[in-house]
């Protein structure tokens, strides 16, 4: 039977997980729990994050980046005023999470911290220029969005790590959107694009979920996108260095060729409607 061990703080946390093999960290479980009654993890110890103090919640810091707490419920970021501008995308991608029930009870260091490619927080991350701090049994350290995710549902999270934070950059006054394309509603993504305008309105940020294992994101890309927002050849050549970059799947979602045809799609759909909001 699974044992249940309440930490108090986040160093004891640590020191549980050290201690206790194939013991796994919680708080909402909407994930976790889900995959161990599946049987596709193994869990000696359930180490509650619960009644740890600082871990929820939403802040604005002094210099006007925005922390989120691991903790953080996925209804909590969603209805979150202080996520606007450029940092509303990662606002709609956690309301259009799962269902009521989950979002109420699922938290974004949770999902994150499972790095399913098809989940809609990574792809609205990577477009926010999001950094995590994780904590281990070596102390505290950040890590940039796009390096966090290693290959397939594997991770920089070390042994005995936990994720605890997400830092954002102050949100810019842009347009910014989030779509996934999915079976139904709730679904994890066949494909998903997050998307923001530069400060000037002249180029964007974006991010391909749910096609490789990992945001698919390209710097060189959008600065060479930069100014040039209204030529669709452009716009035309920046989807295909996305989808070059693309290593998708085939599952009961679609097809890896499906995924593919629809980067374009996203991106061309989603750049057509923040442009028509700067209007």
């Amino acid at each position: 039977m699974t044992e249940v061990l309440f930490p108090e703080n986040i160093g004891e946390a640590v020191s549980l997980l050290a201690d206790h093999e194939d013991a796994r960290p919680i708080s909402g479980g909407a994930t976790l729990v889900a995959m161990r009654n599946a049987g596709l993890v193994e869990v000696s110890h359930l180490v509650s994050l619960d009644r740890i103090a600082g871990l929820s919640g939403i802040e604005v810091l002094d210099d006007g980046h925005i922390r989120i707490g691991a903790l953080t419920k996925h209804a909590e970021t969603a209805a979150c005023a202080a996520l606007t501008g450029s940092l509303e995308v990662l606002r709609m991608a956690a309301g259009k999470i799962a269902n009521r029930v989950v979002r109420n009870m699922g938290t974004i260091g949770g999902s994150v911290a499972n790095a399913d490619p098809a989940a809609d927080y990574l792809p609205a991350l990577a477009c926010c220029d999001a950094v995590l701090t994780i904590v281990g049994p070596d102390g505290a350290r950040d890590v940039d969005i796009l390096d966090y995710v290693t290959d397939w549902y594997e991770t920089a999270l070390e042994e005995g790590e936990i994720i605890t934070a997400f830092t954002l950059p102050a949100p810019e006054p842009v347009a910014s959107s989030y779509r996934k394309i999915a079976r139904v509603t709730g679904d994890f993504a066949t494909a998903s694009c997050a998307m923001s305008l530069d400060a000037d309105g002249r180029g964007i940020r974006a991010a391909i979920g749910a096609c490789g294992p990992g945001p698919l994101r390209d710097h060189a890309a959008e600065a060479a996108l930069r100014g040039h927002l209204g030529d669709p050849a452009a716009v035309s050549a920046f989807a295909k260095q996305l989808a070059e970059m693309a290593d998708p799947v085939e599952d009961v979602r679609g097809s890896s060729e499906y995924r593919l045809s629809l980067i374009p799609r996203l991106i061309t759909s989603v750049l057509d409607d923040l442009m028509k909001e700067t209007v």
